[in-house]
């Protein structure tokens, strides 16, 4: 699903966010389901069965059901499921096509785009279908990355995460500052060499190497839209070789900044 068009998704009616009664199940049915039903849960405790095989389900269980799929479900009635189901098409050809079941961790963003997504269909909201079609397929590459990055991301806590890319973010967002390795895994509370092992496994990139690429991403930006100068650039981002600058910025983007300029 991730090269297909947003307009390729057929969003169908039966599209809601409820809670469960206490005597809620959900039958099992003699057809298999025709479509792709997008089942999240939001709080609650219950037995979700697909294709015969049963997962115990709780905050963050969420299920891609897809066409051919046998599904049926209860609950425990004193901890009801609240639940949002979503069913829709893809008019086109798929491939890369969400697990069907994983468990959600971090779930902020995904239940945002979820709730959103279901508010504009409780009233004629103008463009709900186009904007609806928009945000299913960030939902299917949301599940997608998801399924991806997983197994790294066990290997370190949600904490250790979360902390990683908060300094990422930071180098970003302060490319003129000397960032220092010993500085930066010191704002984590790690080692340098452990901080840099586990910034380069979950950046994808040596922590050195990220500084570099994030200060001279932002020289290309400044030389193109603030109309600054190459030494008034080179200042900006803590160089003080505009020689070195030149050299590292035709390293990195095959230009000198003069071209760029």
């Amino acid at each position: 699903m991730l090269h297909a068009s947003p307009s390729s998704f057929e969003i169908l009616p039966s599209l809601a966010k409820i809670v469960c009664e206490p005597g809620w199940k959900w039958q099992k049915r003699e057809k298999a389901l025709e479509n792709y039903d997008l089942f999240y849960v939001w709080s609650g405790e219950g037995t979700v069965i697909r294709n015969d095989e049963p997962y115990e389900v709780g905050k963050g269980s969420c299920f891609l059901f897809r066409p051919g799929d046998h599904t049926s479900a209860t609950h425990n009635p004193q901890k009801p499921l609240v639940l949002t189901y979503s069913h829709f098409r893809v008019s086109e050809p798929v491939t890369d096509i969400p697990l069907p079941y994983r468990k959600l961790t971090e779930t902020v963003d995904f239940e945002y785009m979820l709730a959103r997504y279901v508010r504009l269909f409780l009233v004629n909201t103008f463009a709900a279908q186009e904007e609806g079609q928009l945000i299913l397929k960030q939902l299917m590459i949301h599940l997608l990355r998801h399924d991806r990055q997983q197994p790294e991301e066990k290997k370190v806590s949600n904490q250790l995460t979360e902390v990683i890319h908060e300094i990422a973010n930071y180098i970003q967002q302060h490319p003129g500052l000397p960032h220092r390795v010993e500085d930066l895994a010191a704002r984590a509370g790690l080692s340098p060499r452990y901080f840099s092992i586990k910034f380069k496994e979950l950046i994808g990139s040596p922590v050195q190497s990220y500084i570099i690429r994030t200060r001279i991403d932002r020289a290309q930006h400044l030389l193109l839209h603030a109309g600054m100068n190459v030494t008034e650039v080179a200042d900006a981002l803590g160089y003080r070789d505009i020689f070195f600058f030149s050299r590292q910025f035709k390293q990195y983007t095959g230009k000198n900044p003069s071209e760029i300029r």
